[in-house]
Parts: C-alpha cells; sequence; structure tokens
C-alpha cells in the first residue's frame, strides 16, 4: 500500500513532455510511480481537474537570515517552491570570525535591502565557518528543502579583516591560498556554489560598494583552483559585464571546470547589453563549457505606498513632518491636513527634485489582481492627462487608497519598452534558467517572491499583449531546469525515484493577490508579502505543508548538500 496516491489529476511531469491524465503515487518520501489506476494508499487525494506539478525550485533567493529564524520560509512556501537556494550575488553570513558579523549585516542591508535591526536580532551567528553555518541550518526543519551557497563577499572579509571589506584591496598571494582552501571546504561540506557580485548597485549600507566588485583575475582564478579541487558547485555572479568581464568570469569558471551562471536583466541605460552578455553565454556552450543565465519572468518592479521604502514624496521637504510617525498617523494626518497635501504636491524650487518626476510615466497604480505587463496608457503620468491633474495629485490619491494601503509599482528593470517581449525572449532562449526572484531581499521595496505563481497565470494563461506559452514548457522551466543548474537530479520531475515533491494547482482560480505590508520581522521589521489563491496542495517528501492556500504546519524540509542523484 502507498502513503499517498493523487488520483485522475492532469500530470504535467516537469520533463516537458505533454500533459496527461494519471494518478501519481509516493512512497517513502519520493514517486513510487506514475500511471493509471495505481493501487490503495493510506491517504488519496482527488485531482480531478487539477494539475499535478513537481515542486518549484526557486535558484536564486536570499534567505540566508531568514532560513535560521522562519521555519516557513515565506512568501516562497506559498506560492508552490519547495526548494530554495541562497547565498547568491557574493552576500551571506559565513564564513564569519566572532564578533564580526556587524559588517555583513552592514553589506547585506545595503544589497539585498534587509533592515539591519531585523538582521541584528534575528541571526544569532553562533557559527564561524562555512561548514559551521551548514550545520545551524541543518538543525531545523523547514516546509521547504534550502541549500547555500558561498559567497564572495563573506569569505574575503573573513580572510582579508577589514581590508577586506574593500574592493580595491588585492589578497596576498597567501590570502588568496586560503581563499581558494575555505571554498574547497565549503563545498566539500555541501556548498551549492560560489558567489560574487561585480556591479556598482551593489553597495553596503555604509556607502562602500560590495567587497568583490573589481577583484582581480589572481584572485578569481586562485579561487576557482579551490573549486577545481572540490569538482564540484556553480560559480554565480551578478555583475554589469564591462568591458573584458565575462571573459574573466569565463576564465574562471573554465579552470575550475564548472557552470558559470550570470544574472540577467535589462537596464534601460543599456537596453539591449543583456543580448550582448547572453550572446557571450551561447558562445562559452558552444565550446562545450557549462553556462546560463539566469533570467526573471516579469518586470523587476519597486513597490511604493506610505509604509514601503521608497515612493514619490520621500524625497519632499513636507514629508519630513511624515516620517517617523506610525502608518495609521501617517494616513490620518494626510487625509486631514489639507495644508500639508498642498505643501506636499507643489513643486520644490532650486535643489534635489522632490518627486520622483521623471518616471511617473512608468508608474502604475496596483489593481486587486495585479497587471505586471501594464499598459503605459495606464500610467500616473497618462491618467493625469487624461484627468487634467498633475502626476503627483494622482500618485498621493492611489497611495492613499484603501485605507493608506494603496500602492504602486514602478517596472525599473526587463521594461525598457514598455512590454514584456524582451523577457518573452529571454524565457525562451535554451541558455536560460528562471532566477531573479530574489526571496527575502529587498522586502521593503520587492517582492518578486511570488514569480512562481505569474510565471503560471500571466505566461500561461492571462496574457493579452503577446503570446502565450505552453504549461509544460514553463513548468519545466520552473521545476526540471532549475533543479538541473544547480545539479539537484533528485528532484523536479514527477517519475519514479524522484522527491516527492508535488503541486496540486486548481489552475483556473490560480491567482495573484496585491502584495501588502505586514510587520512580522524580528524586531518588528517590516516586509513586503503577496500571498496566492488555486494552491490546494502542496506537498515536500510527501509530506503535505499548503492545503488550500494555507500553511499546515508540517516542516519535512532539510538542508541540502550539494549535488543529488535521484533517490
Amino acid at each position: 500500500m502507498f502513503d499517498l496516491v493523487i488520483r485522475n489529476g492532469t500530470v504535467i511531469d516537469g520533463s516537458g513532455a505533454p500533459r496527461r491524465v494519471a494518478d501519481v503515487a509516493v512512497q517513502d518520501g519520493k514517486i513510487a510511480a506514475v500511471g493509471g489506476k495505481l493501487g490503495a494508499a493510506k491517504r488519496e487525494v482527488d485531482a480531478s481537474g487539477l494539475l499535478v506539478t513537481p515542486g518549484f525550485v526557486d535558484i536564486h533567493t536570499h534567505y540566508d537570515g531568514q532560513a535560521t529564524w522562519d521555519p516557513f520560509v515565506t512568501p516562497s512556501s506559498w506560492h508552490g517552491v519547495t526548494t530554495t537556494i541562497f547565498g547568491n550575488c557574493g552576500v551571506g553570513f559565513a564564513p564569519v570570525r566572532p564578533g564580526q558579523s556587524g559588517y555583513l549585516i552592514n553589506l547585506m542591508e545595503g544589497v539585498e535591502d534587509i533592515p539591519g535591526t531585523v538582521l541584528s536580532e534575528g541571526v544569532k551567528f553562533n557559527w564561524e565557518s562555512f561548514p559551521d553555518y551548514l550545520d545551524a541550518l541543518a538543525s531545523m526543519n523547514r516546509a521547504v528543502d534550502v541549500a547555500a551557497q558561498l559567497p564572495h563577499g563573506a569569505l574575503r572579509f573573513y580572510v582579508m579583516g577589514d581590508r577586506g571589506a574593500e574592493h580595491d584591496e588585492v589578497p596576498s598571494e597567501r590570502e588568496i591560498e586560503e581563499m581558494a582552501r575555505l571554498t574547497e571546504e565549503a563545498l566539500r561540506a555541501g556548498a551549492m556554489g560560489f558567489t560574487t557580485s561585480r556591479t556598482t548597485k551593489h553597495k553596503a549600507r555604509d556607502g562602500r560598494f560590495t567587497p568583490s566588485l573589481s577583484a582581480r583575475e589572481a584572485e578569481l582564478l586562485g579561487i576557482a583552483q579551490g573549486i577545481k579541487r572540490a569538482g564540484r558547485g556553480v560559480i554565480e555572479v551578478n555583475s554589469d559585464f564591462g568591458p573584458g568581464e565575462f571573459e574573466a568570469l569565463e576564465a574562471a569558471a573554465t579552470l575550475a571546470g564548472r557552470p558559470l551562471s550570470c544574472l540577467l536583466v535589462q537596464v534601460d541605460a543599456q537596453p539591449d547589453l543583456w543580448r550582448e552578455t547572453l550572446t557571450n553565454i551561447h558562445r562559452m556552450r558552444a565550446a562545450g563549457h557549462e553556462a546560463n543565465a539566469q533570467v526573471g519572468s516579469r518586470p523587476i518592479g519597486v513597490i511604493m505606498g506610505l509604509e514601503t521604502t521608497v515612493h514619490p514624496f520621500a524625497a519632499h521637504p513636507a514629508w519630513r513632518e511624515l516620517r517617523d510617525l506610525t502608518p495609521a498617523a501617517r494616513y490620518q494626518r494626510l487625509s486631514t491636513d489639507a495644508d500639508l497635501r498642498r505643501r506636499l504636491l507643489a513643486p520644490r524650487t532650486g535643489g534635489a527634485p522632490a518627486y520622483m518626476g521623471e518616471t511617473f510615466h512608468k508608474m502604475f497604480p496596483i489593481a486587486d489582481r495585479p497587471d505586471y505587463e501594464p499598459d503605459l496608457a495606464n500610467s500616473v503620468a497618462a491618467i493625469a492627462e487624461r484627468s487634467g491633474r498633475t502626476p503627483q495629485e494622482v500618485a498621493l490619491e492611489a497611495i492613499l487608497a484603501q485605507g493608506g494601503k494603496g500602492l504602486l509599482m514602478l517596472p525599473f528593470e526587463n521594461y525598457s519598452a514598455g512590454s514584456l517581449d524582451v523577457v518573452h525572449e529571454m524565457i525562451t532562449d535554451p541558455a536560460t534558467v528562471l532566477g531573479v526572484a530574489d526571496g527575502g531581499a529587498h522586502v521593503g521595496v520587492i517582492c518578486d517572491a511570488s514569480s512562481p505563481t505569474s510565471l503560471l497565470t500571466l505566461w500561461g494563461r492571462d496574457r493579452t499583449r503577446g503570446p502565450t506559452l505552453g504549461l509544460e514548457f514553463l513548468i519545466a522551466k520552473q521545476t526540471r531546469g532549475t533543479a538541473l543548474s544547480y545539479g539537484l537530479a533528485d528532484r523536479g520531475l514527477l517519475a519514479p525515484g524522484h522527491k516527492a515533491d508535488i503541486n496540486v494547482i486548481d489552475f483556473d482560480a490560480l491567482q495573484l493577490k496585491r502584495p501588502e505590508v505586514v510587520y512580522d520581522l524580528p524586531a518588528g521589521g517590516r516586509r513586503l508579502i503577496q500571498r496566492a489563491s488555486g494552491y490546494r496542495h502542496t506537498f515536500n517528501a510527501g509530506v503535505e505543508t499548503v492545503q488550500n492556500d494555507e500553511l499546515t504546519g508540517e516542516r519535512p524540509g532539510r538542508l541540502v548538500r550539494g549535488a543529488q542523484a535521484p533517490l
């Protein structure tokens, strides 16, 4: 008798093969059989009319701190995700010397917009080495499986001390050898890879650039030697890809003999640069080296409201009167004080701009059903022009809606032309994997951890401004594709011998809800979250973690150490 049989569902197994109606049987935490009229089970789930898919694998998150205090790893666990990988972009919390965590908190706060007070309160730092950190992660069971990567920033600071926090400092030969040794140690202990950041977008809270920004060739190649000795792991990078940059990373990955995975987004300042990077990845693959680009499935959207980190009025002098008020008091003041509203809407003369004025043409009110491909005709600027008001008036009205809970979205990457045609090109390229959701990061401005849900609803059903994509392709991209990119051959596929991570989805009812601001982080910290409806069941290793969109409280998730073979 099986432990579980999910009966009569429309199975989309993660391989890209055509869907079929079948039963899925689970025994001892793994898929035992997929087929028609399978035998009896201790528990049976009727999935008639529902999709049955593998659990989603999210390879680009920043739950490095949250995973040490939150056993449910939300929002990701609300969106069908059963495996998350963090430590991306060269930031993380190990290795760390006793008493030296302050800089790593400072770096994470600046790069990933996670409040330092939250991290200081929530992360215990009861480890030093990266293997110690993995052991700490392994001591807690969660609703999802988690895996970690070794971050360049923490490694550099650990080996070089305060010098390591300065990107233009050059390590000695001995220090490079020590970084290589620690990299090998981390990978052998179960790190999924080594990550680095080489973009000027990444700065610590104190304004300093990320430590790995301009690491020289000797440093990169030295660390690559450690990766080569370990014979495992992925090299993940977030880079501006200036002249010669890709070639330097390619040389390190080639020396290491390991895959290179590059974050890829479209930026307004250079809207075609991503194509140049993708061309280089194709060239590298054609030469026989493993490489891919991590891409998103929707715009990277900054969310703005009265309680978020940024909004159109944050730089206005009149906002200073509201800055330290509680959200309720702030809304009350704006609702009743006509003089304050008048001053807030008045242009500032001289000095820095009072508003994010240049972006009103790409700023959109968020409806109850969020639109991730909004038409420029529905922007704040366009609404203002049609209604004879200023963009500032429209923006203020939008964020004061719903009792001060109204929100605006500013798609600042992947949306240069005001459509998702570029994203369609990215996600359909065979050299790309899905990986820009950033779960756990940018908690006051972005909530893209919900991307697995919008991947299915937007691209599989709702898009009207261009072609949609087949569910078989989309699910394979978010399951088997992401899993194999990190060597997780034991999951992302509904086939015998694979891990029983399973979603049962009411696709007709699948829908994202509006983002909202909550105060549930350590020290009362604020974050944006986003829920969904339509997830009837999510199972991790055959144990139900979500039922009818709500967490069950079960915590079967474990730490994943390195690449995995089928069970």
